[in-house]
């Protein structure tokens, strides 16, 4: 008999239960399947999959039919939990489990049925719930992040729900997401030796205007990567002009310019390749990536706490007042040129950056959306100062402002400084997103100076 601390396959299982239709009513398995993986080869060594019948039948009526197919005379003839208990034991105990939300629903029920038996449970040497791994890692680049919206987004087809082809689709799925995510680190990497390489050359290039002013050697880029913070978002990398110097690009990309000082005609958009025939956009301004600064915003609605990050984190976001014309015209002429690299025959729903809702607000607002540190470390990555009112002029803004530190996630501190009423000179970059379900551009503030 082989020991627990020799099974080192992976169990993918699932199970597929009645759904309960009255209080106190409990869950029924009607079918258990799974596979074992070899965790080296990502291979399916073994699989098992039965239809099991209910120790209640009243938990089946005569035209019982479930959506996945299962009748109700199907399961009638087949085995007991009890009668399958033994093997559904030697395939789970001592082993890693996986499946998709198998910690809330699966393991659960499973505990259930063997105690109805009088059994003690199989117990796992480890395990891999891949909704929460996946929504911690993977993000929400898949929507919802159930099985099926998975399956679409990497074109694995249908959920069927069947215990056993769903087992495999998670295991296709898992596959698929840790491909994408060993690209998304080689980009990371790529990224971090760019800047190297921009660091190391900009010395040198400082080094030889010192000793010989007079002749300057421009050093050319073929493609210049953002910062590695950009890389969690849907920020294209920026491909700059040959006769750009790596200099020159890299401060660039720290520019911030108001609305008035922007040509149109000299707005574009990049796009580059990204996975699975998805498309990374950016906007810029004359080849650099467009940052915006717009002085005394009126905040409309303090920090929202709605949506969380991938490490269940609040993504905070305000939202103020468009107090110029010309902005609210600038930012409208970027969602038409990006809209326009949307797929047309996707489900998309295009959201408008600048809200519009009449009768409810009296002038467009927008949503302007902090920035965290990536990974499980906390802090705020959006600079923010203070500043009085009674300062000089907004354009000083920086010189009499007071830079806050925030070390750690305190949404109340913040909420409390976010006051709607208040004014904000906000300095914010456009950071296009397309999810399966929705699509936009999302206004990310890399500094804010809040009025008091």
């Amino acid at each position: 008999m082989v020991s627990t601390a020799d099974r080192s396959e992976i169990a993918f299982f699932d199970l597929e239960t009645t759904i309960p239709t009255r209080p106190g009513q409990s869950y029924a398995i009607l079918e258990f399947g799974s596979i074992l993986v070899c965790p080296k080869k990502l291979i399916e060594l073994e699989s098992y999959n039965t239809l099991v019948r209910p120790h209640d039948l009243s938990f089946l009526s005569p035209n019982f039919v479930r959506a996945n197919g299962i009748t109700a005379d199907a399961v009638v003839s087949a085995p007991t939990f009890s009668e399958i208990a033994d093997r559904v034991y030697d395939i789970l105990n001592g082993r890693v489990w996986a499946g998709h939300n198998i910690l809330r629903f699966d393991c659960v029920r499973l505990r259930e049925a063997y105690a109805q038996i009088n059994r003690p449970p199989p117990e796992p040497k480890g395990t891999i719930d891949s909704l929460a791994l996946l929504t911690q890692r993977f993000g929400r680049r898949a929507g919802d992040m159930k099985m099926a919206t998975l399956a679409a987004y990497f074109g694995l087809g249908r959920q069927s729900h069947r215990s056993l082809d769903d087992v495999r689709m998670n295991f296709e799925v898992v596959k698929h997401c840790a491909t994408v995510l060993f690209l998304v680190i080689s980009q990371v990497f790529s990224i971090i030796i760019s800047l190297f390489y921009i660091q190391f050359h900009s010395n040198i290039l400082l080094i030889q205007e010192s000793a010989n002013p007079v002749e300057q050697i421009p050093i050319p880029v073929e493609s210049v990567y953002l910062p590695p913070e950009s890389i969690p978002s849907n920020e294209a990398m920026v491909e700059d002009s040959s006769s750009t110097t790596l200099s020159d690009a890299f401060n660039k990309q720290s520019e911030f310019i108001t609305s008035t000082e922007i040509s149109r005609p000299s707005i574009t958009v990049s796009v580059a390749p990204f996975l699975h025939g998805s498309q990374r956009i950016q906007i810029l301004h004359r080849d650099i990536p467009l940052q915006i600064r717009c002085d005394a915003m009126r905040i409309r609605f303090g920090l929202s706490t709605k949506f969380l990050d991938h490490a269940g984190r609040p993504r905070l976001s305000f939202v103020v007042d468009l107090n110029s014309s010309d902005l609210c015209d600038l930012l409208d002429a970027c969602d038409n040129i990006a809209k326009r690299f949307v797929d047309s025959d996707s489900n998309h729903e295009w959201r408008p950056v600048v809200s519009r809702k009449p009768g409810f607000y009296d002038s467009p607002t927008i949503r302007l959306h902090l920035r965290t540190i990536a990974g499980d470390s906390s802090g705020w990555m959006t600079e923010i100062y203070h500043k009085q009112s009674s300062s000089s002029s907004s354009s000083s803004s920086s010189l009499s402002a007071q830079q806050l530190v925030y070390s750690n996630y305190d949404v109340i501190e913040l909420d409390a400084l976010f006051r709607p009423g208040s004014f904000v000179d906000a300095y914010f970059s456009l950071d296009p997103y397309n999810y399966p379900q929705n699509a936009g551009i999302r206004l990310v503030a890399k500094k804010l100076i809040v009025h008091y």
